[in-house]
């Protein structure tokens, strides 16, 4: 009994039972953790093989695209090569045909002649009739001529040139396809004016280089000559 004064174990009995509970409980916890992590998650076991499922099926199905575009390959190539070849023949037996056409028509030949011979004579005559008739009307077409009118700023060498004469001087240049306009007196400078004339020349007849030259022998009053405009009339 003296021993059993200084043992603690019956005195403190809630806390020895509180501290077993304690225990068991954990062990309780620690084997319910273990069996939970030993079963299967069922939801996810199910959405994985799902997962693979549909996995499978999209590999088979891009498979099968891939086999149906090397198909569609395949036949294109194949037609295109037998268009190529069918091309060929067409292009090698038009002569043949030709050939062929031509020994036909031979042989309708009439090597004795027969009212065809006559048939065709008249309406080669129609044909050269018509041709004439033609002919006729289109000689009878004006012709369109191409024309260009022209403005000329012909200078006087001073103020005291005369531009009456300088005028008469230059409208006395006359050639087939040429026809003068209007002029006036245009000032410069110093009291000088030019001469401003206008004319209208058949482009196949008046060469503007010659006009110009001609107009420039007129020495005591031309000083020079230039083109103001050009237009095609």
């Amino acid at each position: 009994m003296a021993a059993l004064l200084h043992e603690k174990v019956w005195l403190d009995r809630n806390v020895y039972n509180d501290a077993e509970k304690a225990y068991y409980e954990s062990l309780s916890k620690m084997d319910s953790v273990a069996t939970l992590a030993g079963v299967p998650n069922t939801e996810l076991s199910t959405k994985v093989i799902s997962l693979e499922n549909e996995n499978k099926d999209l590999k088979k199905a891009i498979d099968d695209l891939r086999n149906l575009v090397i198909s569609l390959q395949v036949r294109v190539e194949t037609l295109e090569s037998s268009s190529s070849i069918t091309s060929d023949c067409i292009q090698s037996e038009k002569p043949a045909a030709a050939s062929t056409d031509k020994d036909d028509e031979d042989d309708d030949v009439d090597l004795f002649g027969s009212d065809d011979e006559e048939e065709s004579a008249e309406a080669a005559k129609i044909k050269e009739e018509r041709l004439a008739a033609y002919n006729a009307k289109k000689a009878k077409k004006p012709v369109l001529i191409a024309k260009s009118n022209i403005i000329l700023d012909v200078k006087p060498w001073d103020d005291e040139t005369d531009m009456a004469a300088l005028e008469q001087a230059v409208r006395s240049i006359s050639t087939d396809g040429l026809l003068w306009g209007a002029a006036k007196l245009v000032p410069l400078a110093y009291g000088i004016h030019k001469l401003q004339i206008s004319c209208v020349v058949e482009d196949d007849k008046v060469s503007i280089d010659w006009l110009t030259e001609e107009i420039e022998k007129n020495e005591d009053y031309v000083q020079s000559v230039d083109i103001a405009a050009f237009n095609k009339v």
